[in-house]
């Protein structure tokens, strides 16, 4: 896989465009609450309106990492466990970085919104669909926890639709989304009483204040 904004300059995915990374909790979905390394990558054209990272959009403005710097320091914390998010990490080669990641006895998780095929080797997989474009067909089947922002009530019946895809087993999780969330909530609330096959993941690291 060629990055759609790099090309041969990531080397097979021996470099990646990194925006951030550092040790903190997960602060939602079905890890929350759990320790972890995260590496953030930049790249991204999906424009959410509510993504907490924009800074991450323009690949741009981080030029490529060495991987092996990257996975040297995250193999150095207690947790063995790392998380590579976004931007969208669907627009990087990542076989490179989980094999040595793998090498070194660190469990791998990743959050993708599924807009381009994934590559790696992933020990939990979270697919937070968007609607502007929509999952790639294979990620639905190897998704482990679907997480879905709701901003309006639309945004349930984009949920119910995902689910209907996912495999056995995968956990469901509505999300509401920060700016709304006093208002969102009692809509989710209510449809998970309804369809309890759901859960409500809340942004525990913005309540708080986990960095």
């Amino acid at each position: 896989m060629r990055s759609k904004f790099f090309g041969e300059e990531l080397e097979g995915g021996r470099f990646l465009p990194l925006v951030e990374e550092f040790y903190s909790l997960q602060g939602e979905g079905f890890q929350m609450g759990r320790a972890a390394y995260f590496i953030r990558v930049g790249g991204c054209d999906l424009a959410c309106s509510w993504c907490d990272s924009p800074m991450s959009w323009n690949p741009g403005d981080y030029p490529p990492v060495a991987v092996a710097d990257i996975v040297s320091r995250a193999a150095q914390t207690p947790a063995k466990a790392v998380v590579v998010t976004g931007g969208e990490p669907g627009l990087y080669p990542l076989d490179y970085i989980c094999a040595k990641l793998k090498e070194k006895g660190v469990q791998t998780f990743v959050e993708t919104s599924g807009a381009y095929s994934l590559t790696g080797q992933w020990d939990w997989i979270c697919l937070s669909p968007k609607k502007q474009q929509p999952p790639v067909d294979d990620i639905y089947m190897k998704a482990d926890e679907l997480k879905v922002v709701v901003a309006s009530p639309v945004d349930l019946e984009w949920a119910a639709e995902n689910a209907l895809r996912v495999k056995a087993g995968c956990h469901l999780f509505l999300q509401p989304e920060w700016s709304c969330v006093n208002e969102i909530t009692p809509l989710i609330i209510e449809f998970i009483l309804q369809n309890p096959q759901w859960r409500i993941s809340i942004q525990a690291h913005k309540y708080m204040r986990i960095p």
